[in-house]
């Protein structure tokens, strides 16, 4: 994670994040409410793995799959990305 730059905003990451669910289930980004449950999008495993991959690949973690359970929204999830993002860059 180093090495990436620039580290990304939280509303960055939440724009990402939105993106890539919006891929998974196939909606429109305009559609897509960031303080709603994954799981009310339709998000069933498979894409819901798809969607973690992508977000341990783009920012360089290893999550481990209670992350999804307790930042369960594109919201919170963004925030916990946005401080592991500080917290690997400041290590």
């Amino acid at each position: 994670m180093a090495d990436r730059e620039p580290v990304m905003s939280e509303s960055e990451i939440l724009g990402w994040l939105t993106e890539r669910l919006g891929a998974q289930v196939s909606l429109p980004v305009s559609r897509i409410n960031p303080d709603v449950p994954y799981v009310e999008y339709g998000l069933d495993s498979v894409a819901a793995l798809g969607l973690f991959g992508d977000i341990e690949e783009e920012f360089g973690l290893v999550l481990d799959p209670s992350v999804a359970l307790e930042y369960s929204t594109l919201a919170l999830m963004a925030g916990f990305l946005a401080a592991e993002q500080k917290e690997v860059v400041h290590s």
